[in-house]
């Protein structure tokens, strides 16, 4: 049976998004195994089009010497044409575009992640308005995305659909707070990021640690109500991150700063399974 040479690149981009995400995250791979062969393509396809972002503008592109600024802009102009057009020679922002229109995403979510994206180029202390900004764009939309691609093909109520879209931004920003606190040494010394401020106090450390807690709680809701599969990963995901906080909460302020805390492969396999363990039979 003849195979059209478009299906075949169709292919072809899905293998390259699933190869950056095995390079690049041992714990998000781990979680997505857990997914059905579509959901887990274009989780993929999510993931490597994000990842590339990033390493345009923490240090890859600088490296190469060149416009880091006008490259992110040029990616950015390609991530938004593939929401409409059917290819690109770029197979990771082509995998990107079949699960985008698949799944519906909005333009908005695209233009708030590059937003993010830019305002690390040239960093500065952020406030609390710019440090929300930040957080929605980098982390908030992901998991609007992620709601977008578990719901693909199926019809949900309005409310339920809020309730979802509400978790996916908290437990999103709860991932993207973890990520600065464990980060914090290398954010501040290698890149100039200071997402949080630097030194950073026992006090100050408490009270983020409170917040991210509560994000955690928060996103319990819409967890609930997500298909089977979908919420053993999402719990799965959960359970590393929220480990990965008690451990940041047992570590001293001044020691974040030193060095990066990390939950072994051994563990993370653990509370993967203890995540998909109890998500029961629903849907």
């Amino acid at each position: 049976m003849h195979t059209s040479r478009l299906a075949l690149f169709d292919a072809l981009a899905a293998r390259s998004a699933a190869h950056m995400l095995g390079a690049y995250s041992s714990s998000f791979s781990l979680a997505t195994s857990l997914l059905g062969a579509q959901v887990r393509a274009d989780i993929r396809a999510l993931y490597a089009l994000v990842r590339v972002a990033d390493e345009i503008v923490d240090g890859v592109g600088a490296e190469a010497g060149i416009d880091v600024a006008a490259c992110l802009d040029a990616y950015e102009a390609a991530a938004v044409s593939v929401l409409r057009e059917r290819f690109s020679p770029d197979p990771v922002v082509h995998a990107f575009g079949l699960t985008a229109r698949a799944c519906g995403f909005e333009e908005a979510w695209v233009r708030a992640f590059f937003a993010s994206m830019r305002a690390d180029i040239e960093p500065d202390s952020m406030g609390e308005a710019e440090l929300c900004r930040y957080v929605y764009g980098s982390a908030e939309v992901i998991g609007l995305m992620c709601v977008a691609i578990f719901l693909r093909g199926r019809s949900v109520p309005l409310q339920e659909r809020a309730v979802m879209d509400d978790s996916a931004r908290r437990l999103g920003a709860a991932f993207q707070k973890v990520n600065f606190l464990r980060d914090l040494g290398d954010d501040s010394a290698r890149l100039g990021r200071r997402y949080y401020e630097v030194p950073l106090t026992e006090n100050r450390k408490t009270e983020i640690v409170e917040e991210i807690r509560g994000d955690f709680t928060a996103a319990s809701p819409g967890l609930a109500l997500l298909p089977r599969r979908a919420r053993g990963t999402v719990a799965a995901a959960r359970n590393i991150y929220a480990d990965l906080l008690e451990e940041i909460a047992r570590t001293p302020a001044a020691e974040l700063e030193r060095r990066r805390v990390r939950v072994s492969g051994y563990r993370k396999a653990w509370l993967a399974v203890r995540g998909a363990v109890p998500a029961g039979n629903k849907r």
